[in-house]
């Protein structure tokens, strides 16, 4: 753990001036071990701590799929899962409550993590990384 925490800190030596966050919270639960280990040693003390905020109560987000470049965050998901439904762009952005411009934004976001074009071949991807069920605690 003492290798770890060694390597933690001078990643976040690295990340602090650009304030860098989703690398660290994208990798969920282990990550947040960690820091939370890093904020008791006082390790990188302000940076760590406004990391370890960032993940909010409840539950850790999810690791990334060791097939994909980056995790697709929680609304990611949420998105993903209903364009896997027979649902049209606006009634998908109706259903999460967000703009369809938002929505927009999160396909494209879903295709490039997925490295896919289209809403079918996403939701085929997804298929094959099961990412469209949710996983049980």
């Amino acid at each position: 753990m003492n290798a770890a925490l060694g390597h933690l800190e001078r990643a976040l030596s690295l990340a602090a001036p650009e304030r860098y966050v989703r690398i660290f919270v994208s990798e969920g639960g282990p990550m947040l071990a960690l820091l939370k280990l890093a904020v008791k040693r006082n390790v990188s003390g302000e940076y760590a701590s406004m990391l370890l905020g960032t993940f909010g109560p409840g539950q850790p987000r999810p690791a990334a799929h060791p097939d994909l470049i980056e995790a697709l965050s929680e609304r990611e998901l949420d998105v993903l899962r209903l364009l896997a439904s027979d649902l049209g762009g606006p009634d998908i952005a109706r259903e999460l409550a967000i703009s369809e411009n938002t929505m927009r934004t999160h396909t494209k976001n879903i295709y490039e993590k997925l490295g896919v074009n289209s809403r079918r071949t996403a939701v085929s991807r997804a298929e094959e990384l099961h990412l469209l069920t949710r996983p049980k605690f």
